[in-house]
């Protein structure tokens, strides 16, 4: 497997992005993992994890009103996105090896205590990995997002849209991040979510995600999927839902998740004007939200 890694040069001046990189080696093979560590050690834990096609740069405008409320915030990017290091195949991505890419990174920041902010594939993983090291996370917040188990056919729009990743000649990150936005993007915001692919051979990764979404029950993601959503079944601490009302695909999930997840009753869940990523639409509102469940729900 060939290991691609970005130019520092590619996120100089980007804006609203003045964080100082950390990186984790994840891997024997010297894989690095990227990402962002704001606020006091001591703080509460709020990991924001990122999905398909963004980076930790998603959260720029959540994570100050995080940190002011005296949490400590981590938002890495995923192996193939970001700072972090990619692989040049599509073929050497997989849901697994994501689960335990980020299961390493969890362990070896011995993260506890954990808030979970997930969104998109941060909800595939996320949700995933909470099920399975239930004692490392406290709470979970989810903004557009799920945990598929193929019980029931994939969406239309998902389909196309998985079609396009996978085929299509013309993969222009940026512009798709903002056709999921209601909020404008400005021409540098774009050029941000652009930064980390400097060529087509660095967006194996994008292109890969959207093909892993287990859709059939013969995926092999699904018998760990559906075992963790049977442990979700009897998670009892808080979990609330912030969705954006506008997301063509999973503007509607948060429903499937209250009914099944007990921690969910009765918690303030809303519906924000927004669309897919949410976190620029609504990223103080986010944030509040999170601030308040950590508040109103002590460890």
């Amino acid at each position: 497997m060939t290991i691609l890694r970005s130019p520092d040069s590619r996120f100089a001046d980007l804006p609203d992005y003045p964080y100082t990189p950390h990186y984790q080696v994840i891997g024997d093979d010297g894989l690095r993992m990227h990402y962002v560590d704001e606020g006091p050690r001591d703080g509460q834990v709020v990991l924001l994890v990122h999905g398909e096609p963004t980076w930790s740069y998603l959260y720029r405008k959540m994570i100050p009103p995080l940190v002011a409320a005296g949490h400590r915030v981590i938002a890495p990017d995923l192996i193939g996105f970001g700072k972090s290091d990619k692989f040049s195949s599509i073929d050497d991505y997989s849901y697994q090896r994501h689960v335990d890419w980020l299961v390493t990174f969890i362990s070896r920041l011995d993260l506890r205590g954990i808030t979970l902010f997930c969104q998109d594939w941060g909800s595939l993983l996320g949700l995933r990995i909470a099920a399975e090291h239930e004692g490392r996370f406290a709470r979970i917040v989810v903004g557009n997002g799920v945990l598929p188990t193929a019980d029931s056919p994939a969406p239309f729009a998902f389909k196309l849209w998985r079609a396009f990743a996978v085929h299509s000649p013309w993969f222009p990150i940026g512009r798709i991040v903002a056709t999921g936005c209601k909020t404008p993007l400005t021409p540098a915001e774009i050029a941000a979510y652009d930064a980390p692919f400097p060529s087509d051979a660095y967006k194996a990764g994008a292109r890969a995600f959207p093909r892993l979404v287990p859709t059939e029950p013969s995926d092999p993601a699904v018998p760990a999927n559906r075992a963790a959503w049977a442990q979700l079944g009897h998670w009892n601490k808080p979990f609330l839902c912030l969705f954006g009302a506008g997301d063509p695909i999973l503007g509607h999930a948060d429903k499937v998740l209250i009914r099944h997840i007990p921690g969910a009753q009765g918690q303030p869940h809303q519906r924000l004007r927004g669309s897919h990523f949410i976190q620029e639409d609504q990223g103080p509102a986010l944030a509040t939200g999170i601030n308040e469940l950590i508040r109103r729900c002590p460890a």
